[in-house]
């Protein structure tokens, strides 16, 4: 999917903002413009989040003009469902003249809007939702519309490159992951596999890396009510997380216990191996899960993500805010000096989540360097990691017993 010219940019973005953290680039921007949502997922209740709050066009034009912001960061529109912002198509209109290098996420649950808004402003890459098979859908995402994201995804990829995005839960299955490959064969489109994680502003229910997979499946579908009513709850659990990040952020914690079942890598379809960067990207999950795996998070140096609210993670995972771009500006936020002291803290001692958008790219980094380096200089060079229980192991050793 990603070509020479992706990993030399980002790896010229690695130097640059290793090397003079005040002035960093970003390589991604996602920009959580709305969380109103259709769906009703059970791994995600952004749809519950009330009152509802839309990033103004005025302000997502201020952040893609900011100058941590290059012609090659790739801007990310998502939400909640990107398209019920109520100026979503100026966006999409505006980006496409003014910085054309942005990704689409839909849900696709009105496919004629999809289809529309990706021809006439075609985005460069659209990334769908799918989880499952019909049944899966509906239970897993409270809404009849596995049919919705396979009409796009026959019609829209005659127009732009489409990436369907399967998430592993609870809630699903290998065997649902397996029929989404076979839908991406079928249409000749690409999969993105990603782990369920704890992420706060999804305000996640079940615990990641302790529910095991598909335990969940075919639960009753939520309903708003219910989700009201917990709302308490899981205001209180993020509350909790939080304050434990805070308490932990010189010495963060890898990750919680997991139920461990040892049949993991022997689930994963063989079909998954055809899709480029995820095969790998679950066998190591499943060395992390069992604690054998430290990777360190450059990731969060480039990468970045603005909450519907103006809040600004220092990563997707984590519930810690660097600070609010309704407050100071995206360059304040992402260079100042107390968000560098977090960030340096956060790079060398955070294992804690397993999430696509963070942790691809430090995989990418470091078998990358595997190929130039012996493990040990890797290790004086960008820190302490491991692939596995056995600390000499290399990427190349791991895959080959897989």
């Amino acid at each position: 999917m990603y070509g020479l010219k992706n990993y030399v940019n980002r790896g010229l973005l690695f130097a640059n903002n290793t090397l003079r953290p005040g002035n960093k680039k970003l390589s991604t921007l996602m920009i959580y413009a709305t969380d109103l949502c259709d769906s009703a997922c059970k791994h995600c209740l952004i749809w519950a989040k009330r009152p509802v709050k839309h990033l103004s066009f005025e302000k997502i034009k201020e952040l893609v003009q900011s100058d941590c912001v290059t012609k090659d960061t790739m801007i990310g529109l998502e939400g909640g469902e990107f398209l019920l912002h109520p100026q979503a198509m100026e966006i999409m209109e505006w980006l496409s003249i003014n910085h054309p290098n942005f990704d689409l996420l839909s849900n696709c649950l009105k496919p004629e809007s999809t289809i529309e808004a990706v021809q006439k402003y075609p985005p460069k890459r659209l990334y769908i939702s799918l989880d499952g098979d019909k049944s899966t859908y509906k239970y897993m995402r409270g809404k009849d519309g596995h049919d919705s994201v396979v009409k796009v995804i026959k019609e829209a990829s005659k127009h732009v490159p489409v990436s369907v995005m399967f998430t592993l839960s609870p809630y699903n299955s290998f065997n649902d992951m397996e029929y989404v490959a076979k839908v991406c064969k079928e249409h000749n489109v690409d999969m993105r596999v990603g782990v369920y994680n704890d992420i706060a502003f999804f305000d996640t229910k079940e615990k990641a890396h302790q529910t095991d997979i598909g335990t969940q499946k075919n639960e009753e579908i939520l309903k708003f009510k219910d989700v009201k009513e917990a709302k308490d709850e899981i205001v209180k659990k993020n509350e909790e997380l939080a304050k434990l990040e805070q308490e932990n952020i010189e010495k963060p914690k890898h990750q919680t216990d997991s139920l461990i079942t040892e049949d993991f890598k022997d689930r994963i379809p063989g079909i998954i191996k055809e899709f480029e960067e995820n095969y790998d990207f679950l066998i190591l999950y499943d060395e992390w899960r069992r604690k054998n795996l430290k990777l360190n998070c450059y990731s969060i140096l480039d990468s970045l993500v603005v909450l519907p609210n103006g809040d600004v993670p220092i990563c997707q995972n984590l519930d810690l805010k660097i600070g609010n771009v309704n407050e100071k500006s995206l360059d304040e936020v992402f260079n100042g000096v107390e968000t560098q002291k977090t960030q340096k803290e956060y790079v060398h001692n955070c294992n804690q989540c397993w999430i696509n958008f963070h942790r691809k790219y430090d995989v990418v980094l470091y078998r990358n360097l595997e190929k130039f380096f012996p493990k040990g200089m890797i290790n004086k060079m960008f820190g302490y990691y491991q692939w596995s229980d056995d600390k000499k192991e290399t990427y190349q050793k791991v895959m080959e017993r897989s």
